[in-house]
């Protein structure tokens, strides 16, 4: 999809299962992705589609009950789900690193930020004097702009707004610089003005550095601002991946165009905004054939027989659908 140069991350047939007492449930079942070098793949969808759990694997991650079943994460073609626990320790933070949904609750309130940020760094670089390490932590301050970083390293996370705690979240992440950055839910619960400058020192930080995003959310405006790709995902899958501006212009999937006429516009005069009738189905109870199809103003009988394989619309544009593209649908 994005040339002939070989992607920084490709994920190869993912799926990640959760043991209950049903049985073995997939909360992300076949993804198949891949991120360019110094380039952002937005990740969207509702919650329960399975964007955080797709990132906790790539991050190996996932907790007990749930584990990676199947498929391959490949970092510059090196399988991440083939190394050893110790080998991954290695690889994060220093290649891939995750900025989480909430930073508070991510932040150690009894551990100072200076600590917590030299902790990561400790880790990469055991033979690193105290001192390297606060020059280094204060250097990581100044790099996320936060303002008297010398007092800022000695404060502990209660004592910072949440768009400062998010920044220290984001110069934890780049301590070691990563290659990768997975960003879930970045601007979760901060208002719009700190929204727009976290995404603009993202912005900026890959500018500089050459790193790749991985930018998870449900904002599709976020997602309109920092994606150069966008993968739209749905009950564990990815139903449409595309250039942001072709997912933005030119929706393929019924699902994507829900999405996008559920979100108000300025160049558009409309009474009431589209719905999307339901839910996403939880994981227990898939429907058969496209998991979309009960939600579907387009479906017919055959989209209830099997699943759609995602497939080529357009050139570079593809989408999990029998009937797309949705425009003539719509029309």
């Amino acid at each position: 999809m994005t040339g002939t140069a070989e992607p920084l991350l490709r994920i190869e047939g993912l799926r990640t299962v959760f043991r209950t007492h049903g049985g073995e449930i997939a909360a992300v079942d076949g993804v198949d992705l891949s991120v360019p070098r110094g380039r952002t793949l937005g990740i969207v969808g509702e919650s329960g589609c399975g964007k955080s759990v797709l990132s906790l694997s790539v991050m190996r991650l996932v907790a007990h009950p749930g584990r990676v079943a199947a498929g391959r994460v490949l970092l510059e073609g090196r399988d991440l789900l083939q190394l050893s626990a110790a080998e991954m320790r290695d690889v994060r933070g220093s290649q891939v690193a995750m900025i989480f949904q909430e930073p508070m609750t991510s932040l150690n309130p009894v551990h100072t930020v200076g600590f917590q940020i030299t902790e990561a760094m400790r880790a990469h670089d055991p033979r690193a004097s105290r001192a390297e390490l606060r020059d280094r932590a204060i250097e990581a301050l100044k790099r996320v702009r936060i303002p008297a970083p010398e007092r800022r390293f000695e404060e502990y996370p209660h004592l910072l707004s949440g768009g400062m705690r998010q920044r220290v979240m984001i110069a934890m992440a780049l301590a070691c610089r990563p290659k990768l950055l997975i960003a879930d839910e970045p601007t979760t619960a901060l208002d719009v003005t700190v929204q727009a400058q976290i995404l603009d020192l993202l912005r900026d930080l890959q500018q500089e550095t050459g790193m790749s995003i991985i930018l998870i959310t449900h904002d599709l405006g976020v997602v309109a601002e920092m994606a150069d790709e966008v993968a739209v995902m749905y009950a564990g899958r990815v139903v449409e991946r595309a250039a942001a501006g072709a997912v933005f212009d030119d929706p393929m999937h019924p699902y994507t165009l829900g999405l996008l006429g559920s979100v108000p516009r300025l160049d558009e005069e409309r009474e009431t905004l589209l719905a999307i009738e339901g839910s996403v189905p939880p994981p227990f109870a898939l429907p058969r054939g496209c998991r979309f199809h009960p939600r579907c103003p387009f479906a017919v009988e055959d989209c209830k027989a099997e699943p759609p394989p995602l497939r080529a619309i357009a050139p570079g544009h593809e989408a999990a659908c029998l009937r797309a593209p949705v425009e003539r649908l719509a029309a």
